[in-house]
């Protein structure tokens, strides 16, 4: 029953919100993320904790101001997620992609790319933008409850060209190699990973953990790594950033650790430069994890 609920409520919320006038949907959502902000939540008091290791130090007000635009930022995601089947293609089209050549070359050279990307800005938009004029994006997604939402964002993001593999699932990191090996473009969520296939790097100064994966894809395939910078300049933009080339020598942990500290460094550049469009409002570095569910996951067999 609370699973068919959920499920409902998105439904309903997300025709709902399709229906309204644009100028009212996105002025609801931002009047939701004030009442967020001003609520001072969890949440948004974990995005202030996260956003202090960004800016350094800064007064409560510049904070305040900084964490405001970030709920807003955020929500004007879901609007978005939530009225992006009802576009047409020329509002899919408002997409700003800098340096796109740096996907589109290595695509049309047969060689593959990989686009490690932070949890910023609009990546469905990015995704559906890329799918219809460079490649079509082959990603993961994580599965949520109920299976019937699950489904239902598994149905969009494919109708927007995207192919999807559930997070988990057997053979992922097959799949994506494959897409490569055939000259495809894979995209992935790059800044968080807190299982024990994560690599430990250095963000912002502290340790954090990272996923593996699209460091692995580069080093076992020769597919071009880079990053992208997603945020809100008047539309949504993704500004690609040069490629990551891992090191020629060494074992392939270490090629991966080099190349996943690399994927921090750029990812940390995108996100001092656009802060509010940063949507991390989980715990990320290790000094603010619980230690005993941290060494509870390190000890899990580590596969690729």
């Amino acid at each position: 029953m609370k699973e068919q609920a959920t499920y409902l409520a998105y439904a309903g919320g997300w025709r709902a919100v399709r229906l309204m006038p644009e100028s009212l949907a996105y002025a609801t959502f931002d009047q939701i993320a004030d009442q967020q902000w001003r609520s001072n939540n969890g949440a948004v008091r974990r995005l202030e904790a996260n956003l202090a290791r960004v800016l350094g130090p800064v007064d409560r007000e510049q904070m305040r101001e900084v964490s405001r635009a970030g709920m807003r930022s955020y929500m004007r995601y879901w609007c978005d997620a939530f009225r992006l089947p009802g576009w047409d293609a020329a509002r899919l089209d408002s997409f700003d992609l800098r340096n796109a050549h740096r996907l589109a070359e290595p695509v049309a050279q047969g060689r593959g790319v990989i686009a490690a990307l932070p949890h910023m800005g609009n990546w469905d938009h990015a995704g559906a933008y890329v799918s219809q004029h460079i490649s079509p994006v082959n990603t993961v997604a994580e599965k949520l409850e109920p299976e019937k939402l699950y489904s239902a964002f598994l149905e969009f993001r494919t109708s927007l060209g995207m192919h999807i593999h559930g997070m988990g699932d057997p053979g992922v990191f097959g799949h994506l190699r494959t897409a490569l090996e055939q000259g495809g473009l894979v995209a992935l969520l790059a800044d968080r990973d807190l299982s024990a296939k994560g690599i430990d790097v250095t963000f912002f100064g502290e340790t954090a953990r990272f996923p593996a994966g699209p460091a692995a894809l580069a080093v076992d395939t020769g597919a071009s790594l880079v990053t992208a910078t997603l945020f809100w300049d008047g539309r949504n933009v993704a500004e690609i950033t040069p490629e990551i080339t891992p090191p020629s020598s060494g074992t392939r942990e270490e090629r991966i650790q080099v190349a996943t500290q690399a994927v921090a460094d750029a990812l940390a550049e995108g996100i001092r430069a656009h802060p509010a469009d940063w949507h991390m409002l989980q715990r990320l570095w290790i000094a603010d994890l619980d230690p005993q569910r941290l060494q509870q996951q390190d000890r899990q067999p580590k596969d690729s």
